[in-house]
């Protein structure tokens, strides 16, 4: 919308972006009454088979919209481009979440967690390579069809099925909490069993919605960076990545999502440490509370989460619409473009294999619990349960930050990308060697 009203001038198009948002919304809609499942059938393939309704529908609606209101095919084109990307990311994803991949870090587990965490963080690594190029080429076709406002129809073609994705997302903690209930409520063996294998899906089905989420963020980071570049005038003559200001920007764009995973992964540790400390004093101080005679004090371990969930991301918030501020203002626009260049560059693969090796380590435990490798209480099973302990906060935590960091960088600079040219000549008229 952005691209198509303030870059195009064209109502058209930013009609045309509304109007593919609500067929997503009624191919998503569609693709519910899909999954049908029996008592014996893969809950995966049930799920894949609502996605692929809703895409094969979305198709259709798009195409006929674009066909004979639009009537531009070059525009369906782009949209379709994004689309294949952003399945491929999901599909990539549950790929890497299961089956081989999954079985090969439990294998790893017969000798100790260290080789958990290696294989698992290999596997997140390899599983980088094919979302990003598909990322690469929907971008190029998208751009050589139709510009900048390609890369964003792309993008909306990725987030076209966000009903389904989130859905599909929505199912890995729901099937997580119904395994957890039957465990502690000692249901049989039977009910346990179904519960522990729809948990597994959901972890699958949780990396393939942070797929999606991740190619989109991708494409709209990269649509509103295109935005700023036409804003702030860095349209005609682009960013020279051999002027020292856009490389210290680029540098200094890397930076930000290895801070942000730095201090989520410390939030988390931090946080679960403070717990164990309160769960300790509690086995200690409340009487009868280990022979099971008393209750414990669980408001306080809730409360305990709910301050660090908010202290500890007080910093990480500031610093995504401080430090895009204050790049612009000291370095430039130069050195701001490149910054959320160097940004999106790294940020994208390690949402990518966070999210994936988290993933994996999580089934791969779910693998060796269902009887493989010695069951629960092996060798092999403590040892995933490290892994698994890694890669909570991978996948849930980090992972998906990374996300609303590059879109929020992108959007701060693109609303605030006018008044930040004007405060950094004003300031390189008193210091000149800023210029």
């Amino acid at each position: 919308l952005v691209i198509a009203i303030f870059n195009l001038n064209n109502l058209q198009a930013a009609m045309l972006c509304l109007f593919l948002s609500v067929v997503g919304i009624i191919a998503s809609i569609i693709g519910v009454f899909f999954v049908r499942t029996k008592s014996d059938q893969d809950p995966q393939v049930v799920l894949n088979k609502g996605l692929i309704a809703s895409v094969i529908f979305y198709i259709l609606f798009s195409l006929v919209i674009i066909v004979s209101w639009y009537k531009d095919i070059r525009a369906f084109w782009a949209v379709l481009s994004g689309l294949i990307a952003g399945m491929l990311v999901g599909f990539v994803a549950q790929y890497y979440t299961s089956g081989k991949a999954v079985r090969n870090i439990a294998e790893q587990a017969k000798t100790g967690p260290a080789t958990v965490i290696i294989e698992g963080t290999a596997t997140g690594m390899l599983s980088t390579i094919l979302p990003l190029v598909a990322i690469a080429i929907a971008t190029i076709v998208a751009y050589k069809l139709q510009g900048v406002f390609g890369i964003a129809l792309s993008a909306i073609g990725m987030l076209a099925l966000t009903g389904t994705t989130v859905a599909i997302d929505a199912y890995g903690p729901i099937a997580d909490n119904a395994a957890g209930i039957s465990e502690m409520a000692h249901m049989g063996e039977e009910v346990r069993r179904r519960a522990e294998r729809l948990d597994a899906v959901g972890n699958t089905t949780a990396a393939v919605g942070k797929g999606f989420a991740i190619g989109s963020a991708a494409l709209t980071a990269l649509a509103l960076f295109s935005a700023y570049a036409e804003t702030v005038g860095l349209g005609s003559s682009g960013l020279n990545i051999l002027d020292a200001k856009v490389v210290a920007g680029m540098f200094i764009g890397c930076i930000m999502p290895f801070f942000l995973i730095s201090k989520t992964l410390q939030a988390v540790g931090r946080a679960a440490y403070s717990i164990v400390e309160e769960v300790r004093r509690q086995f200690r101080e409340i009487p009868g509370l280990l022979e099971g005679k008393a209750l414990p004090d669980s408001a306080k371990c809730v409360d305990i989460t709910t301050q660090a969930a908010l202290k500890k991301m007080i910093l990480p918030g500031l610093s995504a619409v401080i430090v895009p501020i204050v790049i612009g203002i000291l370095l430039g626009k130069e050195s701001l473009g490149g910054f959320l260049a160097g940004s999106l560059i790294t940020g994208v693969p390690l949402a990518i294999y966070l999210a994936n090796a988290g993933g994996a380590w999580d089934n791969a435990k779910k693998y060796i619990e269902e009887g493989n490798l010695g069951g629960k209480g092996s060798d092999a099973h403590k040892a995933s349960v490290v892994g698994d302990t890694v890669g909570d906060p991978f996948k849930d935590t980090s992972g998906p930050s990374l996300n609303i960091l590059l879109k929020l960088m992108s959007v701060v600079s693109l609303v605030f990308g006018g008044a930040l040219i004007y405060l950094h000549e004003q300031i390189a008229n008193l210091l000149p060697f800023l210029r």
